[in-house]
């Protein structure tokens, strides 16, 4: 997660060809968030084509003002902008100056000026990914596999070591948020690596693009999770048992995250699972942790004045909306904290605890206590719920942060633009378990 919601309208463009004031767009992207920052969200939302309107309220808008405003502060001027045509569209790219820093944002706008999305433009550095010294690829092979659903089909990859006949396999489910295969964040890629040091060890993957990536317009409506996460989990376990090499009583799903939070609700609709990896998963509510985030990230912004006071006090009462257990007077696609109430209802009433309790799976739980996403507070819930189970087993690692590579601190969504690998302690004793020793 960023410190900030990452917003993004989805684009439907039509395929005629225009000239446009490349001037005007430039002044038009300023002017939209002069109005945000002005307070006139509704003003600000009558900037969006109508075919784009539905799928952004002024309240969100207002909502992601606050969150930029305590991440940056306030708004103080354009820095530099550029352009672009994109077929039959045009991206104007301002760098917008705030009182903390400065952040790039992508602005995409049609014929008639009107705008049809924006979103932060990751900030430009020379950080790649670079693989882990443990990805030896004499050891394993990749393949690549589709995981289909009723509209369409997402790519994956499924990788199998060499020189075994039958081999354990790990699915691995993704945290919150679209995402790719490798779960990219900035330069680190926690799937691929995940993928790559079990390989060594003789152990096979599979790992896919999340759908929400893919399919957004499928996202434009009332879901729950199991649209979002669980339906295509259960895809990709029954298609691990019809891949080649695969040891099909040797069958374990890796959920990182809020993947990790699904875990034991996936394991309860798929008996052939023969256990489930919990990393860095939320044993509270997910309203609980956004709020611990929220003031976590405002302590460490460092500021003190009534309008950060103020924002923050804003980003907390919209965190408290999504504490919903029914619906009422509000529509089940009504918007909070950028998904619909169907699914805030959804995940409040699901008990990840009372459920790991239920299952007979195999069950492994990992944090890292430089996470300050989820936190040691929920590993501790996980032990004391699951003490009794001879089949839980529990790590905790003084130096890995959310996305399990090893740091020197708990940082913030920062710390996230730096490259660094998924601990090879972490994926050792992830083979020493599923090998049961």
């Amino acid at each position: 997660m960023k410190s900030f919601k990452i917003l993004f309208v989805l684009l439907f463009i039509s395929q005629i060809t225009f000239a446009q004031s490349i001037v005007n767009l430039i002044n038009r992207a300023d002017s939209f968030f002069d109005t945000m920052d002005k307070g006139n969200f509704e003003e600000a939302h009558g900037f969006f084509d109508e075919s784009v309107k539905g799928q952004i309220t002024a309240d969100e808008l207002k909502l992601f003002w606050l969150r930029l405003g305590n991440s940056l502060g306030t708004y103080e001027s354009v820095d530099g902008a550029k352009n672009s045509v994109k077929g039959d569209y045009f991206e104007v790219t301002l760098t917008c100056g705030f009182s903390k820093g400065s952040q790039t944002f992508t602005f995409v706008f049609n014929k008639s000026e009107k705008l049809l999305g924006f979103f932060v433009t990751p900030v430009a550095t020379e950080a790649e990914y670079a693989a882990p010294a443990y990805a030896d690829t004499t050891l394993y092979s990749e393949k690549e596999i589709s995981i289909k659903f009723e509209e369409g089909q997402m790519a994956g990859i499924f990788t199998s070591p060499k020189n075994s006949a039958s081999f354990p396999l790990v699915i691995m489910v993704h945290g919150s948020g679209p995402s790719d295969m490798d779960e990219t964040v900035g330069p680190n890629k926690p799937f691929k690596d995940l993928a790559a040091g079990l390989a060594a060890k003789g152990i096979g993957s599979i790992r896919y693009v999340k759908r929400s990536m893919v399919y957004p317009r499928s996202f434009n409506k009332a879901f729950t999770v199991k649209e979002e996460t669980i339906d295509d989990a259960l895809s990709a376990i029954t298609l691990a048992g019809t891949l080649p090499g695969v040891n099909k009583s040797q069958i374990y799903l890796l959920g990182h995250s809020l993947g990790g939070m699904l875990a034991p609700r996936i394991a309860t609709l798929a008996p052939s699972l023969n256990g489930i990896i919990l990393a860095a998963a939320p044993a509270r509510k997910l309203s609980d942790l956004i709020a611990e985030q929220n003031i976590f990230i405002y302590k460490a912004s460092g500021d003190t004045t009534a309008a950060g006071k103020q924002q923050f006090l804003e980003s907390s009462n919209e965190i408290d909306r999504s504490r919903l257990l029914k619906l009422g007077d509000i529509a089940p696609d009504s918007i909070i904290l950028g998904a619909p109430a169907s699914y805030w209802i959804d995940l409040n009433n699901y008990d990840q605890l009372a459920t790991s309790k239920r299952i007979k799976n195999r069950i492994l739980i990992l944090q890292g206590a430089h996470d300050f996403q989820v936190s040691v507070q929920d590993f501790n819930i996980w032990r004391t719920t699951l003490a009794a189970n001879k089949n839980a087993s529990f790590k905790l690692y003084p130096d890995l942060n959310h996305l399990l590579s090893s740091q020197k601190e708990k940082g913030t969504g920062a710390q996230y633009r730096t490259p660094a690998n998924v601990s090879q302690v972490l994926i050792n004793d992830i083979s020493l378990w599923i090998k049961g020793k």
